[in-house]
């Protein structure tokens, strides 16, 4: 039975093999990511004795496999490790499947990866300490999922990075000091985690910062000033535990409403841009701890 299985196996990659512009590791990777992931149920299936040229998501340049597009395509199952052959990879994008297990650690050793979703999945564990490795990345999004466990202090290796969006997991504890280190980001969404501790002021180093969101977390003590992010056109931070402001920038900034919750209660202070009331509201906080936030 054993022998029936590698034959059968031998077959369908010889199959595939004779119409090939690409390497063997990379169509045995292709081959085996269709196994891992029941391609037999995919919406849009491979049909491996086809072109791979032909085959659905694939995306080809000068005989190498640069992009591979496979969302919402009812992929089920795991990414397999020999994924690391598709090493000239630059995007790779599995939104919205029924993937689960742990996300591989050698996914983030291709290092010419540019963008990678890996969103509405059911991905577990924690992230790999390995993403750091990944250093073209330029988008990175693995929201919605079941992740747990701290960001890895690697990602502050990501300096390419532009979009960071892991919204909807269950990732704890401080945020990590090398988060701060990405000054090219624009977009950063941890909402709707389980992360804690202060939020560093260093976070005013992410100057090209144009969407931060951090609510739904359990963030404590005072905010930083935001004033030097000065490109924010969305900013939220409700459901936290904050209890104060460090000066009055951030309600001073024209693109914002902001308004201040008092926990367990719908009544609500709408802050003005003077400074008395932004007095009078922080003695509420320091009496009540509330919710912060921040509409355009």
């Amino acid at each position: 039975m054993k022998i029936n299985h590698l034959l059968s196996a031998f077959l369908v990659l010889f199959s595939v093999s004779i119409f090939a512009s690409i390497s063997t590791k990379e169509m045995q990777a292709l081959v085996d990511l269709n196994k891992s992931t029941n391609g037999e149920n995919w919406n849009t299936k491979w049909d491996l004795n086809q072109p791979v040229e032909s085959w659905y998501g694939v995306i080809i340049k000068e005989n190498k496999v640069v992009g591979l597009d496979l969302a919402a395509n009812n992929l089920e199952g795991s990414i397999n490790a020999s994924i690391l052959d598709l090493k000239f990879l630059e995007t790779l994008n599995m939104f919205k499947n029924k993937l689960s297990g742990e996300i591989p650690a050698e996914l983030f050793n291709l290092t010419n990866l540019i963008s990678l979703n890996l969103s509405f999945n059911s991905f577990t564990g924690q992230l790999p300490n390995t993403i750091g490795n990944a250093k073209s990345l330029v988008s990175l999004e693995i929201f919605m999922n079941r992740l747990s466990g701290q960001i890895p202090e690697s990602i502050g290796n990501l300096k390419n990075l532009e979009m960071l969006s892991l919204f909807n997991n269950a990732l704890e504890g401080e945020l990590p000091q090398g988060l701060f280190q990405l000054d090219n980001l624009k977009e950063l969404l941890l909402n709707s985690n389980y992360l804690s501790g202060h939020l560093d002021a260093k976070i005013a180093n992410l100057t090209k910062l144009e969407n931060l969101s951090l609510f739904d977390n359990k963030l404590k003590g005072t905010i930083p000033s935001l004033d030097k992010l000065n490109k924010l056109v969305a900013l939220n931070l409700s459901l936290n535990n904050f209890t104060n402001f460090t000066d009055d920038a951030l309600v001073n900034i024209d693109r914002f409403k902001l308004e201040m919750y008092k926990n367990n209660s719908k009544e609500k202070i709408r802050l003005a841009d003077k400074k008395t009331s932004l007095i009078a509201a922080n003695k509420n906080i320091q009496g009540n701890p509330v919710t912060l936030t921040i509409k355009e």
